[in-house]
């Protein structure tokens, strides 16, 4: 009887399953090497750190360093190199640029200084701006020219938008989705390739803070309405523009010069009583901040005026409570016009995601309020830090440390990872480990805690200068930065003077 064809042979290998492992065994190890490639080892300390570059201008001309200070392009550029990832060695290069018309070239170096993406007439980082219009760039992709029509690639080449669009343009303020223009209509993508809008609007924008509110449309006759994430219509393009204005279904729109606000239906809910709206209130009372003569106060939706439109600026925090301006001074209000902070601040500021608010005065010195609008914690804000959960302020010339808790904390706790700790003794600066030995003894007038890449700015008769993550002196202190916003040095390097930039200048 046979034993069936399992055995009629000598066992052999599932080669499919051969070459599934082997192909396997070559992504980790490509893997490997490229996560080795993004990071350095110390060599002093032995700690693997990640890598980090920053463009440098030395003697009228353009460069790169790295996170120890040294140079990975030498300044030899006349145009700033751009570096849309500091944590990814792509560098872009600007060179024959013609003031006059306008024109330049560019091509792109990696950390070796070696030319790649050569396969484009145009390689450009892409703008944007942030919530606080400080300017910033994609850092995930970049935009490619050949033949006249514009794509995206990823920062290791790989095509992720076809090269077919006549523009691609960042949406402001709003990260990783692309306005994109073809054959005369707009659309829109995202970094990861995907056609979010197909191109078929005579315009096209976000309506909230990201893509997910959906998009204010214009079509071909000029009118203006609403789709959602999926190209579905929310409100019908009839109107003369739409506003970035919503909530609770509701949505500004303009019809002849007038503004209104109707329901995703078209159905008028308010129509009169306002100039503008501002904010759609997400507290129960149904309510908008609307402006009047330049004034701002809140109706309801019935009409009803709850609050006189008095207030130079006002905004919704937290259900029921604003932040109002009168006569050029910040206070604090609730729905019923109580004042809870009184009228005599230079700004406040709300922090949603810490729940605090920040209440500064003419001299830079904050109070720190919780969510029930209690100081808890006063001194000049330095760092408001949401990622790692923290607040820094410099209290007396010293540097306290806070959690949301408002709970105090040492800077070791902070940064478990920092190998020196600023103090201070008889009214000089020093640095000591986490043991509290010294290590750089008290003899600086001035001095600033260890950044992220290990060095220190220290302050000595009038300049600056820095020292490294051992206490050696790196920079003996030469440069008078009394005019910088923020002092920092990388290496012998220290920050210009134009933080926007994040560049680092060296005599």
């Amino acid at each position: 009887m046979s034993r069936g064809r399992r055995y009629d042979d000598e066992p052999k290998l599932n080669m499919k399953k051969v070459f599934a492992v082997i192909i396997a065994i070559i992504v980790i190890i490509m893997f490997i090497f490229m996560i080795k490639g993004l990071l350095t080892k110390d060599t002093k300390t032995g700690k693997i750190i990640s890598k980090s570059y920053f463009a440098v201008y030395k003697d009228d001309k353009w460069g790169v360093i790295d996170e120890t200070g040294s140079n990975t392009i030498d300044p030899s550029y006349k145009e700033m190199i751009v570096i849309p990832n500091n944590k990814v060695g792509v560098f872009i290069c600007t060179y024959d640029t013609n003031y006059e018309t306008g024109e330049y070239k560019t091509k792109v170096l990696n950390e070796k200084n070696q030319e790649i993406f050569t396969d484009y007439s145009k390689v450009e980082a892409i703008q944007n701006k942030d919530v606080n219009d400080n300017l910033l760039y994609e850092q995930n992709v970049l935009k490619v020219q050949k033949d006249g029509k514009y794509g995206l690639i990823n920062l290791t080449g790989k095509q992720v938008v076809s090269i077919e669009y006549d523009e691609i343009t960042a949406i402001s303020g709003i990260e990783n989705s692309f306005k994109v223009k073809k054959d005369g209509k707009y659309g829109i993508v995202d970094s990861e390739g995907k056609i979010v809008i197909q191109p078929q609007y005579a315009d096209i924008d976000v309506l909230g803070k990201d893509n997910k509110s959906g998009f204010i449309v214009k079509n071909d006759t000029g009118k203006y309405g609403i789709a959602d994430y999926s190209n579905n219509p929310i409100l019908e393009a009839k109107y003369d523009s739409v506003e970035k204005v919503y909530g609770n279904d509701l949505y500004l729109v303009t019809v002849s010069g007038k503004q209104k606000l109707v329901k995703k239906d078209g159905t008028d809910v308010l129509t009169s009583g306002f100039d503008t709206i501002k904010q759609i209130l997400s507290s129960q009372e149904n309510a908008v901040i609307f402006s009047k003569s330049g004034k701002y106060g809140i109706m309801n939706l019935s009409g009803e005026t709850l609050i006189d439109a008095q207030y130079d600026s006002l905004e919704e925090t937290k259900l029921g409570t604003f932040i109002a301006k009168k006569a050029d001074k910040y206070g604090i209000i609730n729905i019923s016009k109580e004042e809870k902070i009184p009228f005599e601040y230079n700004s406040i500021v709300y922090n949603e995601k810490a729940d605090i608010y920040v209440v500064e005065d003419a001299n830079l010195n904050s109070n720190i309020l919780n969510s029930n609008l209690e100081t808890k914690v006063s001194g000049m804000l330095l760092e408001l830090n949401t990622d790692k959960g923290f607040i820094k302020l410099r209290v007396d010339d010293n540097y306290k440390y806070y959690n949301f808790k408002f709970e105090e904390k040492q800077e070791v706790e902070i940064f478990p990872n920092r190998t020196l700790f600023l103090s201070k003794k008889d009214g000089k600066y020093g640095y000591v480990d986490k043991s509290g030995k010294v290590v750089v003894d008290y003899i600086y007038d001035d001095a600033i805690e260890q950044n992220d890449y290990g060095f220190s700015a220290v302050k000595k008769d009038g300049k600056w200068g820095s020292i490294d993550s051992n206490g050696a002196i790196v920079q003996e202190p030469t440069y008078n930065l009394d005019e910088y916003l923020l002092v920092d040095f990388i290496g012998r390097w220290h920050l210009g003077s134009d933080i926007n930039m994040n560049y680092y200048n060296q005599l």
